[in-house]
């Protein structure tokens, strides 16, 4: 059963809208402030806690702001709420309508993810998690993985927000290592090691992992079922260019990615601002000029099959009503629901993407 209710009232201040969903320590909420509009509010699971102990688990929400950049998700508020099971910690935080970059691979269903969107998006994850990088010393999030960024609209196109960092931490002082911890499938092979490190090198092999997974539709290294962090062995295949798959991917970029999964962590980026420098440097087109390849010979079952597949007729419906929502003056509301549809089907996304931006800007076309 969810911690809260929609309807619910919280400090006279937030409505509950909606469930969003959940992870292992908590639940997401759309809520709506009484003056300043729709918010995500995450709400930690462990119930009956003390209020020291609600501080530490707010963590997240502190460092969060502290570190503000456009690449990371803000924070607008923490506290707690009596509800019906007990005490609970919250904070609010930027809804992103759009969702995370794992909806938006998958809105793309049988065709990639267009490889300038993709590096861009990457480039800005890199921007984020340089700000975090640069503290002294280092904050190492841990988890960087697609379900843990967001992508929503802003009046210049898409923005890649950074979330989660339930899991960050920073670094030794003398070593520049954090014990390992995270999605397994998108850590490194030090990540697996007796000493099992994590570091700024950590953090970039995710984003090549990631980056990868939305160029090819694969993970980099294929894992047996029962894998876990006492397994050994799992890093002796070669893996092959992102460019096998994807035709649109040339060699400056394999080049990237091969260096940001480097087996070694002294051989990779050392920080993600290093990486995005690199990715600076990247420009589309391809050396040898083969014919386009914008179909996936694969599917978008990499990261589990727990997706709805795209639904063009839901989508088209949501459209329907974005564009009502836009000729009642609603704007605000009519990009939020014409994002959610884009993820529903992504040709709605070339249909509609410049007026959605034209809303976030308030202006009605």
């Amino acid at each position: 059963m969810a911690i809260l209710e929609e309807g619910q009232n919280i400090r006279d201040t937030y409505e509950v809208e909606r469930f969003l969903g959940e992870g292992a320590f908590a639940e997401v909420y759309r809520v709506k402030h009484r003056f300043l509009g729709r918010q995500a509010m995450k709400v930690f699971k462990s119930p009956g806690m003390t209020l020291p102990d609600i501080e530490v688990m707010l963590g997240e929400a502190i460092m969060l702001s502290r570190i503000g950049h456009p690449n990371i998700v803000r924070v607008f508020d923490a506290n707690t709420v009596q509800a019906r099971k007990g005490l609970f910690g919250y904070f609010t935080m930027e809804n992103v309508p759009g969702g995370s970059l794992e909806n938006f691979w998958h809105s793309y269903g049988g065709d990639f993810v267009p490889v300038e969107t993709t590096v861009n998006l990457i480039k800005q994850v890199c921007r984020g998690l340089t700000v975090a990088h640069r503290e002294q010393p280092p904050i190492v999030h841990r988890d960087i993985k697609p379900q843990n960024i967001l992508v929503g609209y802003e009046a210049d196109g898409l923005r890649a927000r950074i979330s989660d960092f339930g899991l960050a931490k920073r670094v030794n002082p003398l070593t520049l290592l954090a014990t390992a911890a995270g999605t397994i499938s998108f850590k490194p092979p030090e990540a697996f090691s007796e000493s099992k490190g994590d570091s700024c090198s950590a953090d970039v092999w995710a984003i090549g992992t990631t980056l990868y997974l939305l160029l090819t539709d694969h993970l980099p290294y294929k894992f047996p079922s029962n894998f876990g962090w006492g397994s050994r062995d799992l890093f002796n295949e070669v893996v092959r260019p992102a460019s096998d798959f994807n035709a649109d991917v040339n060699g400056t970029l394999d080049i990237v990615i091969a260096r940001s999964l480097s087996i070694q962590p002294g051989d990779r980026y050392a920080n993600a601002m290093e990486m995005l420098d690199a990715l600076e440097q990247w420009r589309p087109g391809t050396e040898h000029a083969p014919a386009p390849s914008t179909t996936s010979e694969g599917s978008k079952a990499a990261l589990g099959t727990g997706h709805a597949s795209p639904n063009e007729q839901l989508a088209q419906t949501m459209a329907g009503q974005a564009l009502e929502l836009k000729k009642q003056g609603r704007l605000p509301e009519a990009a939020d629901l014409m994002e959610e549809a884009f993820n529903k089907w992504p040709e709605l996304r070339r249909k509609y993407d410049r007026q959605v931006r034209l809303w976030r800007c308030g202006i009605s076309m």
